[in-house]
């Protein structure tokens, strides 16, 4: 798919990595490239000086997170969440990445249709690959045991590798 970003702050910077990781073709637009900065040093002090147990972080620039992890620092990457969040919009109508920050594991909905109902959540789930964990029937909200029937109508939600992702996806017709 061919995507143009016009604006290409640090979400839009990180959109870009991930859709060009993707394989799309992306053009990126930008007159201002010098716009990023970290609270590393906030960081540290407060991990090293005031012995604080857990030091979160909030990066801006996705290129600097490793950095913070290297320095024993749990980091949320607002830009990475916001462009992953864009990204899906983009392309995955029913998928939601990023669920933990390395990117390998997402959030996919399925709408049973004829072909499912009937079966077990055991039937559906994938070894190492993807895991119904709830299904919204009626308005109301189930966790799925192995032994969970689907019915005709129900919004699945499954845990998918990212890796997996275009397979389930055919498996599921989607």
């Amino acid at each position: 798919m061919n995507i143009m970003i016009v604006g290409c702050g640090r979400v839009g910077s990180q959109l870009a990595v991930l859709l060009s990781q993707e394989g799309h073709n992306v053009t990126i637009i930008d007159k201002n490239v010098d716009s990023f900065k970290t609270n590393l040093m906030a960081s540290q002090i407060a991990r090293k000086m005031f012995k604080v147990p857990r030091v979160i972080a909030r990066v801006y620039d996705p290129q600097r997170a490793d950095i913070y992890k290297k320095f024993d620092l749990d980091i949320i990457s607002g830009t990475i969440l916001v462009a992953a969040m864009i990204r899906d919009k983009i392309i995955e109508n029913r998928f939601t990445g990023y669920l933990v920050e390395t990117g390998e594991l997402g959030v996919i909905e399925i709408i049973a249709t004829k072909d499912l109902e009937g079966k077990r959540v055991s039937d559906m789930n994938i070894p190492d690959e993807f895991s119904v964990v709830v299904i919204e029937r009626k308005k109301k909200v189930i966790i799925t045991e192995t032994f969970t029937k689907i019915e005709l109508g129900d919004k699945i939600m499954g845990l998918v590798r990212t890796t997996s992702l275009k397979k389930v996806k055919q498996i599921f017709k989607l």
